[in-house]
């Protein structure tokens, strides 16, 4: 199990701001919704706990709540400094989380891909984090503002999140250290009793928002390309897409409809999951952003995509959609199926798909009907989908 915490118990006193700035505004979006729909999409994290100040502890959780963000399972008072609040979301793991990955809530901009590449790298070496080289000249300055040195930058790094570590090196990391420890990241926690952690590219769009000026920049970078306003963005307009799949149903498979399991006694026959509702949605974002269809993305004769969470391949698309600027708006599901009756599932494939979508769960529409057994369907042959979206230039703030 991986869980991610997100420590947000700060009042940002730099920003000017009558309220903690993780509760700000961006892009119409409060900053720490933000971050925490990109861990939601991330199909490598299985659970988030957030550390927000003690007096906001309610309010985050109607947030949490009403922006559909289901991967959420405590939300805890933090303390004084970071390393305290840390601690407190990491006494609040599951007991069976093998990988922490650990993230500010003020890097609003963090993208699920790069999340997924620092736990694979932690995985793979122990611990990992998000940083990017240094490129600008560094200078050794004194207190009187003289010029000492030229500092060599070969070997530099500028610390960014996630952190990426397993659950148990943290905790012995950070009971091992005195009370007069001050870490300002979990690195400098493991760097303390001598375990070695890797860096990840990371991205400069990943910045932490400290500063008024930090908000307009990534305000900028949430529109577009740099230099891009708002509106600009939101000048190129919405797009519609339409998407329709059909498979045929085959006993010894098991039925998958929007990444919930169907009880029926037959399953879709696909090179993937066969997932019909979640490809006819896929197809229908790759029509609206121009980009074909899933099979030019995923063909059937790629090895790689043999029983493959469809979810998986949306999560793909809505990166793709990201890039081109563009977020869900809705959409509008239709299956086509004489048997099972799918009533009972709605709601647990409506939350998948929104989590996947990074939308609010009341931005998927889902509905189903029958052929009155006329046709493939009608015979209990096979089952179709139907989805219409309505993508938008920076919809909700979604563009990572």
């Amino acid at each position: 199990m991986n869980i991610a915490i997100i420590p947000a118990g700060g009042i940002g006193s730099r920003m000017g701001l009558a309220m903690p700035k993780q509760y700000c505004e961006l892009g119409g979006v409060a900053i720490l919704v933000h971050t925490l729909r990109a861990f939601e999409a991330c199909v490598d994290i299985d659970g988030v706990v957030v550390v927000v100040p003690a007096a906001h502890l309610q309010a985050t959780r109607e947030l949490v709540a009403d922006s559909g963000l289901t991967k959420v399972i405590e939300v805890v008072a933090g303390g004084r400094l970071r390393q305290d609040s840390v601690a407190r979301g990491l006494a609040a793991v599951p007991a069976a989380t093998e990988f922490v990955a650990v993230h500010d809530g003020a890097r609003p901009l963090v993208t699920p891909e790069l999340i997924s590449r620092c736990l694979a790298a932690a995985r793979d070496q122990g611990a990992a984090m998000a940083a990017l080289a240094v490129k600008d000249t560094i200078k050794d300055v004194a207190g009187s503002g003289v010029i000492r040195a030229t500092v060599d930058r070969s070997s530099l790094w500028q610390a960014q999140t996630p952190q990426v570590m397993r659950a148990e090196t943290l905790r012995r990391a950070m009971a091992a250290v005195g009370a007069d420890f001050v870490g300002t990241d979990e690195a400098a926690f493991l760097e303390a009793i001598g375990e070695k952690m890797v860096v990840v590219e990371g991205s400069e769009r990943n910045i932490k928002i400290t500063r008024p000026e930090d908000l307009q920049i990534a305000t900028a970078l949430l529109a577009g390309q740099p230099g891009e306003t708002m509106m600009d963005s939101r000048e190129r307009g919405p797009r519609i897409g339409h998407g329709y799949d059909a498979h045929c149903l085959v006993a010894g498979r098991d039925l998958i409809l929007g990444g919930v399991k169907i009880d029926h006694d037959r399953g879709l026959l696909g090179h993937s999951d066969a997932d019909v509702l979640t490809h006819a949605l896929c197809d229908a974002i790759l029509g609206a952003l121009g980009l074909g269809d899933i099979g030019r993305h995923f063909p059937d004769s790629d090895p790689a995509y043999r029983g493959i969470s469809s979810l998986r391949l949306l999560g793909h698309v809505m990166t793709l959609a990201r890039e081109e600027g563009y977020g869900l708006s809705n959409a509008d599901i239709t299956v086509i199926a004489q048997q099972p009756k799918l009533a009972p599932y709605w709601s647990a494939m409506q939350a998948k798909l929104a989590q996947v979508c990074q939308v609010a769960p009341s931005q998927i529409n889902l509905k189903g009907t029958t052929t009155e057994n006329m046709g493939f369907v009608g015979r209990g042959e096979g089952i179709s989908a139907h989805a219409v979206v309505l993508l938008a230039a920076d919809c909700s703030g979604q563009r990572q």
